[in-house]
């Protein structure tokens, strides 16, 4: 075993005299870097020098000479100060192992390094790089073993690499729905929710933040998905002609009686035989008929898997939808719960929906914002038997109840009071994510058994209204500035400074910037899987008002103010990106 000490500059690649070029046959001419001569590389067992700007070693094992990255891709450790025998270099600082001839890893955990091809023509130790590979299908290659193992570490710098080239973000958002889709048994979860989430907010970041966010993206379907079986899917049946009216009335019966084996392959023979618009319309009708399902996740994951296709070919959008089935069959309906029954017959208001839905798709003439303003306010404090009524009266289109609705619940987070549990965050947070989903399904197709759902996310914010007693109020700062802002993200319980901060930026025209600052502020932190959908929601929603109007500020500042709730965090998952965007610079992270 040779157990190298630190090179010295001697070693280190510099002028010499002109000399006759190796062969043509042997080395390309442009293609090998000169390292030095083979005495020098006998007498002292290694060389060091660069290729373009990337340290490179040189190193003699017996009779064979090998090149490799001089940078351990694990923590950066130079590998010239490992151990080399047998044609393997082991680094000493996490004792990762690396093949001399590849330059690939014996331990996932530590990435692959980047192997050369070494050879002595003569005295002289020539390198140069192996047949090119293409790069994007390199990292993408590295993607998938991050993914598969839950490397962080690897699945970042595949990230940051990928995010270099054209696509490079699309690439990504592919690759990670597809590993979730294909791995998770249990179908579409929290982590194909939070990467369709972060996915949808990217162009509201800033430039510098949207890798990160691919990032925690694909963390997080690793995470949801590690341990999961992969999942069968049923498939469609033989296409025969089966209408596919007749396709989607099985679906909605099979949902009805929680059957999902077949729900799922009526479905994937809708998908087959009809258009996405039809079966989008009919995954949301099995869910309007009943009434704020799954405390509004599986409506909401529906919405994302839908606003998820986009990035998908066909066949993976088949199993995208498909996935969403055992979810709808299984999940909870809030008309099995008494606080849906009594003292007020929620459920039966919710039940009576229909015909209010039919009219507020039948082309109505529409309301001002500021009449959607006061409809969202009046929904705050509205009697169940009146929510209806003054939905109607407001003249309001399909799209402009659902936008007031989803409103109304964004104050509830704006107006919810420090001292209640923290818990009940959740509680209004999951109204604002269901509004804020039935809005979006809406405005792509404003269909009677989606539109239902709005009354029913109305009734949810009004039992939503003890969490505002008392009512938090929003307050003036003295300091109108984004770095007030932040923070707050330092100290526990800055709930009310951050929504007042973030009020006080939107009113001087500084939104655009306070959700980018949001954004990275949500990133940062080891933010769980609501945090994620609340920002969504909010970007989502907001967008939906006049930039710098009260309901976007308004709605933004609840979203601070959840956010808040759970800060600090540890930090953990931006201190491993940040090392790996100094390992992709080249940064020696063996000092300070």
């Amino acid at each position: 075993m040779l157990d190298y000490e630190v090179m010295t500059s001697e070693n280190s690649v510099r002028e010499e005299p002109a000399r006759a070029e190796p062969p043509r046959e042997q080395i390309e001419v442009g293609a090998a870097t000169r390292f030095g001569s083979a005495s020098e590389l006998r007498s002292a067992g290694r060389l060091l020098g660069k290729i373009g700007s990337l340290p490179v070693l040189v190193a003699v094992d017996g009779d064979e000479v090998f090149a490799i990255e001089d940078r351990c891709p694990h923590l950066g450790f130079p590998l010239h100060q490992g151990s080399i025998e047998s044609g393997m270099v082991t680094c000493h600082w996490h004792h990762a192992r690396f093949d001399l001839a590849s330059g690939c890893t014996l331990d996932p955990w530590a990435d692959d390094a980047i192997g050369f091809r070494a050879e002595i023509v003569g005295d002289d130790v020539w390198v140069r790089p192996h047949p090119a590979v293409d790069p994007v299908e390199r990292l993408t290659g590295r993607l998938r073993v991050g993914l598969e193992q839950q490397l962080t570490i690897v699945t970042a710098k595949a990230i940051l690499g990928l995010c270099e080239h054209p696509a490079g973000e699309a690439d990504v958002l592919r690759t990670v729905i597809e590993f979730g889709l294909a791995r998770g048994g249990s179908g579409w979860g929290a982590g194909l929710t939070v990467a369709a989430c972060l996915g949808r907010v990217l162009d509201a970041l800033d430039a510098a933040d949207r890798p990160l966010a691919l990032i925690v993206a694909a963390t997080w379907v690793a995470g949801d998905v590690a341990g999961e079986r992969p999942r069968i899917e049923l498939g469609a049946l033989p296409d025969v002609g089966q209408p596919v009216g007749r396709l989607t009335g099985w679906y909605r019966r099979f949902v009805e009686t929680r059957s999902a084996d077949g729900a799922e392959r009526s479905l994937a023979t809708a998908i087959a035989g009809g258009s996405l618009v039809e079966v989008e319309q009919v995954m949301f009708a099995a869910l309007t008929d009943h009434v704020f399902v799954d405390t509004g996740h599986s409506l909401d994951f529906t919405n994302k898997a839908i606003e998820s296709l986009g990035w998908l070919p066909a066949d993976t959008s088949v199993r995208a939808l498909t996935s969403l089935v055992a979810q709808t069959c299984r999940a909870e309906r809030s008309e099995e719960l008494s606080a849906w029954h009594h003292p007020d017959d929620l459920a039966a208001i919710a039940t009576g929906s229909s015909d209010l839905a039919q009219r507020l798709c039948a082309g109505r003439p529409g309301a001002s914002d500021e009449t959607l303003e006061e409809l969202a306010a009046a929904l705050l404090s509205a009697a169940p038997a009146e929510i209806s009524g003054l939905i109607d009266i407001s003249g309001a289109t399909a799209e402009q109840a659902a936008r007031a609705v989803a409103h109304a619940a964004a104050l509830r987070m704006v107006r919810f009071h420090t001292s209640n549990d923290v818990a009940d965050w959740n509680t209004v947070h999951h109204t604002f994510t269901f509004t804020n989903a039935v809005h979006q399904a809406v405005r792509r197709h404003p269909t009677p058994e989606v539109a239902r759902a709005i009354v029913h996310g109305a009734l949810r914010v009004h039992l939503d209204r003890f969490l505002n007693v008392p009512a938090a109020r929003l307050t003036t700062p003295t300091e109108v500035t984004l770095d007030a802002l932040d923070a707050c993200w330092d100290r526990q319980g800055a709930v009310d400074d951050a929504g007042s901060h973030v009020v006080a930026l939107c009113a001087v025209g500084r939104q655009d910037e306070v959700t980018a600052a949001l954004g990275r502020a949500m990133l940062r932190e080891d933010s769980e899987f609501h945090v994620v959908q609340a920002y969504e929601a909010a970007v989502s929603h907001a967008a939906a008002w006049l930039r710098g109007s009260k309901p976007a500020a308004h709605t933004l500042a609840a979203f601070a103010r959840f956010l808040a709730a759970y800060c600090p965090t540890r930090r953990e998952r931006a201190t491993i990106v940040r090392t790996a965007e100094r390992l992709r610079r080249g940064d020696d992270l063996t000092v300070g």
